[in-house]
């Protein structure tokens, strides 16, 4: 054989091999980039109602997790100091939108980026203060409102209502979250307005919610729990507290109602998180959050635990019975 046949099928060889080292990072290149989705929660555990409920919300839609779609789970443990740090780890990462539960959580995420949209499920009066506008947020931040002030009056109406014969009320209020303050101020007022009188117990987070007892809510003879996101992820805590107390009381979301509570009114916070996945969708096919207007909740549900009115010695009215959207018996 030639030299020069030796040159041309060395050429051959060397071209070969670097077609096969080039190709795969060609192919590579062409792959779609799978969203991330940060999902940042003050809950225990991304086995939720409402982690479930974004889930269904997802798939309704056509995701797929795992194959359209990856969701990056970081739960808090009740802790905002841990929420920050994980807020944090979802920006370096960085994923694509931010979903977080209501109150402080929605504002740290705020906090940790002023680039990545953010859907949250729960709007509070201070982050409404920043956003300025639900129907063109100015921020990196939409998504629905849960808490709304006729909310607290038509708890302590319902209360009231039912146990006529009350005159002071507990209201459980999370003073680590700014946002209850005021709710906790449109709660006395409703009180004042209705005869009753009004007592704030505070709990500042979690460790200081576990710490009460049921003695601290002597004097009372009616609880109200303000809607927080920390409440919320330790409701079976309060409700055994209440309970304990042997007090009528009425609670801001019906999953308290499931873990044993009273009465529950208010917006149903999993069909929030639900409509969330609606939002992300769209983000990710290029709308603006500041496009996107933030929305009052469409779906609210005022629950009656009769089983725990029994076991409490409480006898719910019957025209209390007949407005529920449901009775647990």
């Amino acid at each position: 054989m030639r030299r020069g046949d030796h040159r041309v099928r060395r050429r051959r060889v060397i071209t070969g091999v670097a077609a096969l080292v080039v190709a795969p990072k060609r192919l590579a290149a062409q792959q779609p980039k799978i969203p991330r989705i940060g999902f940042l929660t003050p809950e225990d555990s991304a086995e939720t109602a409402t982690a479930d409920a974004f889930r269904a919300g997802l798939r309704d839609l056509g995701y797929e997790e795992g194959r359209d779609i990856i969701i990056e789970f970081r739960v808090g443990h009740g802790d905002y100091t841990l929420v920050k740090r994980l807020a944090a780890e979802l920006v370096n990462i960085p994923v694509d939108v931010i979903v977080t539960a209501g109150g402080p959580v929605a504002a740290i995420a705020l906090e940790a980026t002023n680039k990545i949209p953010i859907v949250t499920t729960g709007v509070h009066p201070p982050l409404m203060a920043q956003i300025g506008s639900l129907a063109r947020p100015n921020l990196n931040v939409t998504g629905f409102t849960v808490m709304a002030p006729e909310h607290a009056a038509k708890r302590l109406e319902i209360l009231r209502t039912s146990f006529p014969k009350i005159s002071s009320v507990a209201v459980l209020s999370d003073t680590a979250n700014p946002g209850t303050e005021t709710y906790w101020r449109i709660t006395e007022e409703a009180a004042r307005s209705l005869g009753l009188r009004a007592t704030k117990i505070e709990a500042a987070g979690a460790e200081a919610l576990q710490a009460l007892r049921p003695t601290v809510f002597a004097g009372s003879n009616a609880v109200v729990v303000i809607p927080d996101p920390i409440f919320y992820n330790r409701r079976r805590d309060i409700v055994g507290l209440v309970n304990a107390a042997r007090l009528p009381a009425i609670y801001p979301e019906r999953e308290y109602a499931d873990d044993g509570g009273l009465m529950t009114y208010g917006a149903n916070v999993p069909d929030n998180f639900r409509r969330a996945a609606g939002y992300v969708d769209r983000i990710l096919k290029g709308a603006n959050p500041g496009d996107l207007p933030i929305q009052e909740p469409v779906k609210f549900d005022f629950i009656v635990n009769l089983k725990t009115a029994q076991a409490l010695g409480l006898t719910i009215p019957p025209l209390i019975l007949a407005r529920a959207d449901e009775v647990i018996e």
